[in-house]
């Protein structure tokens, strides 16, 4: 995916979590994702996604492609998704793998009455 086409991804998903309620303020897992033809380069991909606030999980999904799944404990910015895309993207591409895009999890605040 082109930088640019991405960055106006993320910046939609962005303004959509802004829209409904997302707290920016705090840091949060933000799951990012990669697929690869084969379970080899999905795990050689793992060895540079560990520390303190990363971890990453490998999957075989049921059409045989080889999801990886990489949570980093983040605040949600545009340039830091961004940033670690890129990081991502730099491990994943020689590898034979390509990005899946990126996720988080938003709680719902209960409704008020």
């Amino acid at each position: 995916m082109s930088t640019a086409l991405h960055d106006d991804v993320s910046s939609g998903v962005l303004r959509r979590m802004k829209e409904g309620g997302f707290d920016f303020a705090s840091v949060h897992p933000i799951e990012f994702y990669a697929i690869f033809p084969n379970q080899e380069g999905a795990l050689k991909a793992t060895r540079n996604f560990r520390g303190e606030s990363l971890h990453a999980l490998v999957t075989e999904r049921d059409d045989g492609v080889w999801h990886l799944q990489v949570s980093k404990v983040m605040y949600a910015t545009q340039a830091g998704i961004g940033d670690f895309e890129q990081d991502m993207e730099s491990v994943v591409i020689p590898l034979g793998g390509m990005l899946d895009g990126w996720g988080v999890t938003q709680e719902l605040k209960p409704a008020r009455l």
